[in-house]
């Protein structure tokens, strides 16, 4: 089983820039998709991006362009979520998750939801406030 750790969450003023990362380790995941949610309280969480393991192919939902992207460092087993502009609706616990069963044609068809992946971190709050 894949286990992920985030970190870099915080309290940040709007407008500023945050980075957050998740730490990926366990058994052999080079064939996973590894994705960021967020979760405001009482809400499903909502899909922000999602990474290929391998091949570093990225995702994004229609509903989220440009303040968002997603990285990864396969030396340090690191996936990112760099997020630009920050605004109060940004409020929520971010998640990190891995998906076995990764497949670029599913991915590429703007379908992804929280039932598509298999691990979880334990999330990381950001706090954004004016």
């Amino acid at each position: 089983q894949v286990h992920l750790v985030e970190s870099g969450g915080g309290s940040v003023q709007v407008g500023e820039s945050l980075r957050l990362s998740c730490e990926v380790s366990g058994q052999t995941f080079d064939d996973y998709g590894l994705a960021w949610f967020l979760q405001v309280p009482g809400k499903w969480r909502s899909f922000l991006a999602a990474i290929s393991w391998n091949e570093g192919r990225t995702y994004y939902p229609g509903s989220v362009r440009g303040r968002f992207t997603i990285s990864k460092d396969n030396v340090q087993n690191t996936i990112y979520l760099q997020i630009d502009s920050l605004k109060p609706e940004d409020t929520a616990v971010y998640y990190c998750a891995a998906d076995a069963d990764y497949s670029d044609g599913y991915y590429r068809e703007d379908l992804l939801d929280d039932g598509d992946f298999d691990s979880w971190g334990q999330g990381t709050q950001v706090t954004v406030s004016s």
